[in-house]
């Protein structure tokens, strides 16, 4: 990644420097600070720019790949075949998923963080709201999911919560760096006061809840952090922690296209409502809502 200075990033721009450290208070540019100096990523710049393009009628953006990236959820994803949407699915975690959707790789990303400074925040929201790069997304709200301790059937550890975890010296299974669920055990950990060290963590991270049962089911871990539908489905034990939200981010134009459509048509079916209730663990009171837009 090739990282501009101040004086580089107004060269670059054409810009004065005064102009550029407007732009960084406003947050309406790409920039990161080390140090106490201010860097511009080349390629965000390049990005920044293009994305405020003006352009003549009749020529628009190549529309993204019709994928659903960032955290899987089986709800969507059945949801989104049902509807006839023709959008596929590419589950790699919340923060994973943003990325892509910030190269416009996606028509959209799904999303669950979780932030350890305040737990209480809307960590969705604020995700949107302080990335420049996302002046024209939607966020729109999916469900609420009821999350905990995937543990073998009828808890033959007696796990619950981490405070046991740590004193038992469970086995733990990790999902990837930046996905919500690794988010959520760090913020869990963080307000128990436990040293991610004290964990006996296993490797490598499953990529999904599924996998996580998956390792518990194979004797290969003793517990994991995924949502009761994931626990039911697999026939394992579940300890209740909290409710969470799973939003999806959405550009404004691709909200308003074909595909999406065909997917929040379908969210006001009866058919997802009873699908959910069938799953188990989910709250649907907030789903089609647009939660946040710039």
């Amino acid at each position: 990644m090739r990282l501009f200075t101040t004086a580089e990033a107004a060269e670059y721009l054409r810009l004065k420097e005064r102009k550029l450290y407007e732009l960084v208070a406003e947050g309406a540019i790409p920039c990161t600070k080390i140090t106490g100096r201010w860097l511009f990523p080349k390629d965000e710049l390049d990005r920044w720019l293009t994305d405020g393009l003006v352009r003549p009628n009749g020529l628009g953006r190549e529309p993204p790949t019709p994928i659903v990236g960032g955290s899987h959820d089986p709800l969507l994803e059945w949801a989104l075949r049902e509807s006839g949407s023709g959008l596929a699915i590419l589950a790699e975690g919340s923060e994973a998923g943003l990325t892509r959707y910030q190269r416009g790789e996606l028509t959209a990303a799904g999303i669950h963080l979780h932030a350890t400074e305040n737990g209480d925040s809307d960590a969705n929201v604020e995700a949107i709201q302080t990335r420049p790069s996302f002046h024209d997304a939607v966020l729109l709200g999916f469900v609420r999911r009821e999350v905990g301790l995937l543990v073998g059937p009828k808890n033959p550890m007696g796990l619950n919560d981490l405070k046991d975890v740590e004193r038992s010296r469970a086995r733990v299974a990790t999902r990837p760096e930046g996905a919500g669920a690794q988010l959520l055990l760090q913020l869990l950990l963080h307000r128990a006061r436990i040293s991610a060290r004290q964990i006996a963590f296993i490797k490598p991270p499953c990529p999904t809840g599924a996998d996580v049962a998956q390792s518990i089911k194979a004797g290969r871990a003793d517990c994991g952090i995924a949502i009761r539908a994931v626990a039911d489905a697999a026939g394992l034990g579940f300890v209740p922690i909290l409710w969470e939200r799973f939003d999806l981010v959405v550009r404004q134009r691709e909200y308003f296209r074909a595909p999406m459509q065909a997917a929040t048509d379908f969210w006001r079916s009866p058919a997802i409502r009873t699908h959910a209730k069938e799953l188990g663990g989910y709250d649907l009171n907030d789903i089609g809502r647009i939660r946040f837009t710039h």
